[in-house]
């Protein structure tokens, strides 16, 4: 039985529809869990919609319409970005959903039964926007003299009774996890952040509302409604069939991976812990916060006008050449900027040069000359040999940047990339077109291993471009079920009817007014 790999992105707050964030984070997700699928893990991907909190109430409000329908208009632009992106995931929550209700108050119920809930006064600061509420001391102050929260948006004075968590119970805990488990928030910097954050204190927390009602009703307690964060982050054990600790939960959870943007990696490495220890329940094995992603390096803003929607790159540029450029491009973990010239070189110089022009070439050469079979291979010279043993040693650092808890997906890219170029390299030096003339079953031998070479690479690039590589596997006639990662110590089959050679990257072209954007 192959072992299990769950990962989960964050639960996206649908008050707006996706943004280039959004399908960041779903694209590297599912480039990880796809990876782990072809590395034989049994891999399941959970993502979703967290649509409580009083954010969603007031953008229903303004809108005139009711806050069902808003939520169901909008978690449905998310479902659809999923299905988009090729984002294979394994289930989409939304929270609005009854079986998650049953899960939030099964978490409440364990952190009650351990006393760690408590009802009394709330007076403080809250942020609407991030649906979190601050200290004074974490305040800053506007332009125009308007306290703002560390995110810069804008907070409220709220004062109502609430339920409280006992947070500040959990703080010689949480700074043991991180200590003993430093792989537990990744990358370091955010660990960083966290454990200073933990170290200066930790404040009881507040748990309900009851300014509103949109949200999961509180057990045992009329008029209160779960904080928005404590039945968001419950998502990802609904999504493996919590409260049902059998099944699902028993052979998944712990989670191996939630995959998040920076910005929300405290509610996620420290609240998300302190619930589960209370709960009695284990703790996930990483939180990694991801960076940002900033349009020709400024923060997206619909007031500036670069907010760039992110299924219009996927239609203008196709949907693999996106994804291949969010994750060789953007170092993961750190802030990466985007642009159509950027996307067009990017994809043009290792997609349509490199990897596409290699196979255009090489399958050409085997359909003209080869009657369109895949040829016999002689004797391999060391040249061939070498070919195989850096293909070999690609396997193994690309394995190396992507387990351990590491996930250096641009790392694992351009190892990819850097072995195609070689074999665009050992294929130039052999001129086989040269060859055909004076030696042709030394020809086809240089076919035979670029089409094993482009094979593998194939097999190896499939996390990232599922589509375009299972095309140029379906190219050199490869089965759909000799496609993963323990079928790379196969040889391609001399004598295989290939069907008739086509581009898979064709060339993409900058626009007019696209110069510069």
């Amino acid at each position: 039985m192959s072992e299990p790999f769950y990962i989960t992105t964050a639960i996206s707050y649908p008050n707006g529809r996706p943004h280039i964030g959004h399908a960041y984070e779903a694209i590297c997700a599912d480039a990880i869990a796809r990876y782990y699928r072809l590395s034989g893990r049994d891999v399941r991907l959970i993502t979703g919609t967290d649509e409580h909190g009083l954010k969603m109430v007031q953008t229903a409000r303004d809108a005139g319409r009711e806050t069902i329908s808003l939520a169901d208009e909008m978690s449905s632009y998310f479902i659809e970005m999923c299905d988009i992106l090729n984002i294979q995931h394994d289930g989409f929550r939304r929270t609005s959903e009854a079986a998650h209700h049953e899960a939030s108050k099964a978490l409440w119920k364990a952190m009650e039964a351990n006393g760690d809930l408590y009802l009394d006064r709330y007076e403080g600061w809250y942020s609407v926007r991030d649906e979190a509420f601050y200290a004074e001391d974490e305040l800053e102050t506007g332009e125009g003299g308007e306290k703002l929260s560390p995110q810069g948006t804008p907070v409220e004075w709220t004062a109502e009774e609430t339920w409280f968590f006992k947070l500040s119970k959990y703080q010689d805990k949480l700074l043991k996890l991180y200590q003993e488990h430093p792989e537990f928030i990744q990358p370091e910097s955010r660990r960083n952040e966290v454990m200073r954050f933990v170290e200066g204190g930790l404040r009881d927390l507040s748990v309900s509302r009851t300014s509103f009602d949109w949200g999961v009703p509180v057990p045992g307690s009329p008029g209160h409604v779960m904080y928005v964060w404590v039945d968001a982050l419950t998502t990802y054990m609904t999504g493996v069939g919590y409260p049902d600790t059998e099944g699902l939960f028993a052979k998944y959870w712990p989670a191996d991976l939630h995959l998040i943007g920076k910005d929300i990696v405290r509610f996620h490495a420290v609240y998300w812990p302190a619930f589960l220890m209370s709960a009695d329940l284990p703790l996930p094995k990483q939180v990694f916060g991801h960076g940002f992603l900033l349009n020709r390096g400024e923060k997206m803003s619909k007031s500036v006008g670069n907010v760039v929607d992110p299924m219009e790159l996927a239609q203008r540029f196709g949907v693999d050449q996106l994804r291949y450029f969010l994750l060789a491009d953007v170092v993961f973990g750190k802030d990466g900027t985007y642009s159509a010239d950027a996307i067009v070189t990017k994809t043009n110089a290792d997609l349509a040069n490199n990897f596409g022009n290699l196979a255009q070439r090489s399958l050409s050469m085997i359909a003209k000359n080869c009657e369109g079979k895949v040829p016999a291979a002689g004797e391999p010279t060391e040249s061939e040999k070498q070919l195989l043993l850096d293909l070999d040693q690609c396997h193994d650092d690309v394995k190396a940047a992507m387990t351990g808890g590491l996930f250096k997906i641009d790392q694992a890219i351009d190892i990819i990339r850097e072995r195609l170029s070689a074999t665009n390299t050992y294929f130039a030096d052999q001129a086989p077109w040269a060859l055909r003339k004076t030696d042709p079953a030394r020809a086809d031998t240089v076919l035979y291993y670029t089409a094993e070479a482009i094979r593998r690479l194939a097999i190896m690039l499939r996390w990232a471009m599922p589509d375009s590589c299972d095309k140029m596997l379906d190219l050199l006639g490869q089965s759909p079920h000799a496609r993963d990662f323990e079928h790379l110590g196969e040889t391609i089959e001399a004598g295989l009817a290939l069907p008739a050679p086509e581009g898979v990257f064709p060339r993409l072209e900058l626009l007019k007014d696209e110069a510069g954007s």
